[in-house]
């Protein structure tokens, strides 16, 4: 068969609607040489490398029978039964109760799946809209933060053999032997959570954000964790009993009205100054892990941060910075207060997406040593240098 009979099944098939690309094209006039004119070989020749998906089959079984017999009532049946894209969320579906997607697939048309949650998890809460920010909202309020734990003075019975010998247990069982201490019984130490402290920098430019967090925190509160909420812009505010509710709605609502300056200013070095005089070094922050959430803009002296930081460093286990301007390209922690407040964080991370929140979750949930040289500390001498 020559190539121009070839070709013409070429153009029939893209008058249906079929996607026939060049190299298609040559790979099929190439098998049509080898297998010549046998109308079966050339059939699977043009079903092999004409057609892209199963879909394509029963259109390139009508345009060729049309290519071979002449008929015209195939070639425009296939024509009409071109199938269409049908964008489909595959989480409205499930919500609403209706069938799985598989089962919304017809002839005519073609199911193309997304999931928003994916595509909400990497956006900056700054961006989101209404509708958006609401449905992030319901995804962090569906978060369960992990546990870390630490080593309690209590103890508690063991089934070990060797450590702290439990005397009373000890002695209560060996009156079932004549007095004879046969099992000589031991205790362990007690593992409880350990403490967690969130201050949210609310000042103008951290609305976005500090809002997420302050959620996050209530997420952590509901869950009867030892989480303690902190607001920090002008002044601290406590805000753990105001979170503690079951209704996120209205923990952020009675947490916005005990804060008298929220979207303000900041001035994190009196702030954490204040914490640390108030709770933090008096035991809150004892042991435990403090997660701070701030850009580093501070309209005080960047001494005093770092001072407090210092002091904050000395009793707490971890310290946490999410800053959401690290997202950023290019981004270098060149500010004055994050400055001065870097040497003595160990975790510094993005502030801005479900994403980071899923990576603090992670950070809050993974027991480890603190660091003698943090990590913040290396990005700061990198930038400097």
């Amino acid at each position: 068969m020559n190539d121009e009979g070839v070709l013409g099944l070429v153009e029939l098939l893209r008058t249906a609607g079929l996607v026939v690309p060049v190299g298609s094209v040559i790979a099929f006039v190439e098998a049509v040489d080898i297998a010549g004119d046998d109308l079966r070989a050339i059939y699977w020749c043009g079903r092999a490398t004409l057609t892209q998906s199963p879909i394509d089959i029963e259109t390139y079984d009508r345009v060729y029978r049309h290519w071979i017999l002449g008929t015209e009532i195939g070639l425009t049946e296939a024509v009409a039964r071109r199938p269409e894209a049908l964008v489909v969320d595959e989480e409205e579906i499930v919500n609403a109760g209706q069938p799985d997607s598989s089962e919304v697939e017809t002839e005519d048309a073609e199911v193309l799946r997304f999931s928003r949650t994916e595509t909400l998890r990497s956006m900056d809460f700054a961006q989101l809209d209404d509708v958006e920010r609401s449905e992030v909202d319901r995804l962090i309020a569906a978060m369960r933060m992990g546990t870390m734990t630490r080593q309690s003075r209590r103890r508690k019975a063991s089934k070990r053999t060797n450590g702290v010998p439990d005397l009373r247990r000890t002695i209560r069982e060996s009156l079932r032997t004549g007095g004879e201490p046969v099992h000589v019984r031991t205790l362990q130490r007690k593992r409880v959570p350990r403490r967690v402290v969130m201050i949210a920098d609310i000042s103008g430019s951290m609305s976005s954000y500090s809002r997420s967090l302050l959620r996050f925190a209530h997420a952590a509160v509901a869950g009867r964790r030892q989480v303690e909420a902190f607001a920090l812009g002008t002044r601290l505010t406590r805000l753990t009993r105001e979170l503690d509710t079951r209704d996120p709605d209205q923990a952020l609502e009675r947490a916005s009205g005990s804060v008298e300056d929220w979207s303000g200013g900041t001035r994190l070095g009196e702030g954490l100054q204040q914490f640390n005089n108030e709770w933090g070094t008096k035991g809150m922050a004892r042991g435990a892990i403090v997660v701070i959430l701030s850009d580093g803009w501070d309209r005080g002296e960047p001494e005093l941060l770092g001072t407090e930081m210092a002091r904050l460093a000395r009793v707490a286990y971890r310290i946490v910075w999410l800053n959401p301007l690290k997202a950023s390209d290019g981004y270098a922690p060149l500010a004055r207060g994050m400055a001065a407040a870097l040497p003595y964080v160990d975790e510094f991370i993005e502030g801005h997406s479900l994403d980071s929140l899923d990576r603090l979750s992670s950070i809050l949930s993974s027991d480890g040593v603190r660091p003698v040289r943090s990590r913040a500390t290396q990005q700061v001498e990198e930038v400097h240098r």
